[in-house]
């Protein structure tokens, strides 16, 4: 870590608010003052280098951009595997090979960051010194070397991992990750208003494109994969996705009622035995948070997954989750970006809650969307849901659709994976 980046992190926290953001908007000016620099070094060059820095699998949504990128002799892109560090050295070698096995059943160029063997570390910046680089997340979950500020010599790029519902809009608008990239791309002009109005910059770095981690819903050339166990007899498929915010305090994100439904969950797929099978597909970071918990701790956990992952109509899933979602007939969650991103299939879909306060802690775009759910507060909720989808009655698809028809579409009549692409090109022509 640079002595700059050390200075950073000792005399930011010291600095009174008005003083900071005037010291933040100096740095973003000062970065900012790069980009135009870096176009005219990389436009007249024959092959463009492309990072995407994957720390976890799961929040992967550049696919088809990867593929645009692949079929153009211009560019040459990489995956580089990053470390997620914030849960011990253990869990960060398990996702990172995690991630490893998802890049590789894809067949995509890639870098591996950790040597395994000797412990040391790739640098990216000096062994690659890539032209454009794709960010996967916002957040300070990786090692400072896989960080933004490392990078003024790229264009720094981000589609959100998430589609953004949250009121946190400080936290998903405007922390100096967002402020400093070159381009933002933003799901809707309703998320690129967030940005106008909270980011230091104003959102002028902000590009609407549409949410590429759903441009596989709108593909009607692609046909999935079925990643579900085989069974004797045609059972309905329902996905429970719990979130990780098992501990937040309300104030923040706190989705999660995992600890209330998951004994339930899992008797439920005793009793419907016969009639549904169910995929537990949770937040990769419930997990590690699980093994912290008091209440659970690493060996509870483990079984609990263990048993999920040998029920003869159930099953467990912890890469990517698109397949799962095209050949499913239902979900039941109480996550973040899934929210939104489950309603492009117009299948029924269950909220489930702790309580009332959900709607304080979305943004207006994440209630819309919200009103598009069936909501569960109590058990009997989520058996009645299931019985709703073994009986085909979904009273709320017609208004899922004028909700698809009205805000989820992406501009310009294509893929958002196309809108940055083209974004992308046509600053280096």
């Amino acid at each position: 870590m640079n002595i700059l980046l050390k200075m950073r992190k000792v005399i930011d926290p010291l600095i009174p608010k008005a003083i900071s953001n005037k010291w933040k908007e100096y740095r973003i000016k000062r970065f900012q003052a790069h980009y135009p620099k870096v176009i005219n070094r990389i436009k007249n060059k024959e092959k463009i280098t492309v990072s995407f820095f994957l720390i976890h699998s799961s929040v992967w949504k550049y696919d088809k951009l990867f593929q645009l990128m692949l079929a153009d002799d211009r560019f040459d892109p990489v995956v580089v595997i990053c470390p997620y560090i914030d849960y011990g050295e253990e869990n960060m070698i398990r996702d990172l090979k995690l991630s490893e096995e998802f890049v590789r059943s894809k067949g995509y160029p890639y870098i591996m960051t950790l040597n395994f063997e000797t412990g040391k570390w790739f640098d990216v910046k000096q062994k690659i010194n890539p032209d454009i680089v794709f960010f996967t997340n916002p957040h300070k979950l990786t090692k400072d070397e896989y960080y933004i500020d490392h990078y003024t010599e790229s264009l720094n790029c981000y589609a959100p991992y998430n589609f953004g519902n949250s009121h946190l809009l400080e936290m998903f608008h405007n922390q100096m990750f967002h402020n400093l990239l070159w381009r933002l791309f933003a799901e809707t002009d309703i998320h690129k208003q967030f940005s106008i109005d909270v980011a230091l910059n104003k959102g002028q770095n902000v590009v609407t494109s549409g949410f590429p981690g759903t441009d596989i819903f709108l593909d009607k050339n692609y046909f999935p994969k079925d990643p579900w166990k085989k069974s004797k007899k045609k059972l309905k498929r329902i996905i429970w996705a719990p979130h990780h915010t098992i501990d937040d305090d309300i104030s923040t994100l706190s989705f999660s009622s995992f600890l209330v439904y998951a004994d339930f969950i899992l008797e439920l797929t005793h009793k419907y035995e016969g009639f549904v099978q169910f995929a537990f597909k949770p937040h990769p970071l419930l997990k590690p948070k699980l093994y912290l918990h008091p209440d659970w701790g690493q060996e509870k956990t483990d079984n609990y997954y263990n048993l999920w992952e040998n029920l003869e109509n159930g099953q467990l899933e912890e890469s990517d989750y698109e397949d799962l979602f095209l050949t499913s007939d239902a979900m039941i969650h109480d996550s973040g970006s899934f929210l939104i991103e489950y309603l492009y299939l117009n299948k029924p879909v269950l909220r489930t809650d702790k309580d009332d306060s959900i709607t304080d802690r979305l943004n207006k775009f994440g209630i819309m969307a919200y009103n598009m759910h069936y909501h569960a507060r109590t058990k009997e909720d989520i058996e009645t849901f299931v019985k709703r989808v073994i009986e085909e009655d979904d009273e709320m698809k017609e208004s899922r659709e004028q909700f698809i028809q009205k805000y989820l579409l992406p501009p310009n009549n294509q893929f958002a994976s196309n809108n940055i692409f083209d974004e992308i090109k046509k600053y280096l022509e």
